[in-house]
C-alpha cells in the first residue's frame, strides 16, 4: 500500500518549489506602479477589521514576500503590532510586540524577529505570508508548521494570509494539520474564504 502522507509531503514540496520561484521573479519584476501601492494602504474592509484588534501578528518580509509593514504604520505607532519570535530551533513560535525603531535581530530561522526582552502576545488577528493558497482558505507556507501549530493553539485568532496574485492555485493538497485561512489579500483584492469576517 502507498505512503499518501509521503506523496502529500511531496506534492506540497514540488508546489513550494515552484511558488517560491513564481513569488520571488513575481516581486523582482513589478512594474513602478505596483511597486509604489502595493500593500501601502489597507481595502476598506481590512481597515476596519485592523481598527477591531488590540494586538495584530504581522512579519518581517523576505524571499519575494509581500512587506506589509508599510501598511500598519498606523498601528505600528499605536503599538498593536507584533511580530513572530522563535526561542530556538524548535517547533514553538509565539508573537513579540514591535514597534518602528525596535531592533530587529536574526532568528533560528533567519527571519527577523524583535529581541527576546520584547513583549509577548497574542494577537487576535494574524497576517501570516504565504507560499501558495487557493480561494477555499487553502494555505501553502514554509514547510515547518509554525503558524499551523500556533493556529491550532489560538483558534480565535482570524487568520488572513498576505501574497502576490501570482500565488494562487486552483487548490492546495492539505492534510489535517493544515488549518484554512479567514481570508487572503493580494497586491489586487482581498478574498474572503471563510464566513468568520
Amino acid at each position: 500500500m502507498p505512503d499518501l502522507s509521503a506523496d502529500l509531503a511531496q506534492q506540497k514540496q514540488k508546489l513550494r518549489e515552484k511558488l517560491r520561484f513564481r513569488r520571488r521573479h513575481f516581486a523582482a519584476n513589478l512594474d513602478e506602479m505596483t511597486r509604489r501601492i502595493a500593500f501601502r494602504a489597507p481595502p476598506a474592509p481590512l481597515a476596519g477589521i485592523l481598527n477591531a484588534h488590540n494586538s495584530i501578528g504581522a512579519y518581517a518580509a523576505c524571499g519575494g514576500e509581500p512587506d506589509i509593514l508599510p501598511m500598519l504604520a498606523l498601528w505600528t505607532d499605536e503599538g498593536r503590532i507584533a511580530l513572530p519570535h522563535h526561542a530556538d530551533r524548535i517547533d514553538t513560535m509565539t508573537f513579540r510586540h514591535w514597534q518602528s525603531g525596535d531592533a530587529l535581530v536574526k532568528g533560528p530561522w533567519s527571519t527577523s524577529q524583535p529581541t527576546d526582552t520584547n513583549e509577548s502576545t497574542s494577537p487576535g488577528l494574524i497576517l501570516c505570508p504565504l507560499v501558495g493558497f487557493d480561494r477555499h482558505g487553502g494555505r501553502i507556507g514554509q514547510g515547518g508548521g509554525h503558524y499551523d501549530r500556533y493556529f491550532a493553539a489560538h483558534p480565535a485568532a482570524l487568520r488572513i494570509g498576505i501574497a502576490w496574485s501570482v500565488q494562487e492555485v486552483d487548490t492546495v493538497p492539505s492534510e489535517s494539520t493544515d488549518i484554512a485561512l479567514d481570508a487572503v489579500l493580494t497586491e489586487q483584492e482581498l478574498i474572503i474564504t471563510g464566513d468568520r469576517l
